[in-house]
């Protein structure tokens, strides 16, 4: 995932509305108007916030008849996962590194241990 395109994802995820639209997209795909449902916007801000999405890459508009259901695409969301785990590997390393220098602090004073 090239960093624009990260940042697109990030930005998609930063809205609350969006992030529960997701949530909602998880447990299978819905119409514009179930999406609007739960929320006290119009069906013309719901739109934009799938639009975003879709540009993010976060969703897929289908077209069955004349219904147009929306669909989550989860992908980005793995790379997102994926870009997040590098830095907590870094974070566990850090910690890991600290606790082993506290254990030896504690071992050399012996007032450290209170």
């Amino acid at each position: 995932m090239n960093a624009d395109h990260l940042s697109q994802t990030f930005a998609a995820l930063a809205d609350p509305t969006r992030r529960a639209i997701l949530q909602r997209l998880s447990r299978g795909e819905a119409s514009v108007s179930e999406l609007t449902e739960p929320f006290d916007i119009s069906m013309p801000a719901v739109s934009r916030h799938l639009k975003v999405l879709e540009q993010a890459g976060l969703v897929v508009r289908t077209r069955q008849a004349q219904w147009r259901p929306v669909q989550l695409n989860a992908a980005p969301l793995a790379e997102v996962s994926d870009w997040v785990e590098r830095y907590r590997r870094h974070w566990e390393q850090n910690f890991s590194r600290m606790d082993a220098y506290l254990a030896e602090l504690q071992k050399g004073d012996p007032d450290a241990k209170q």
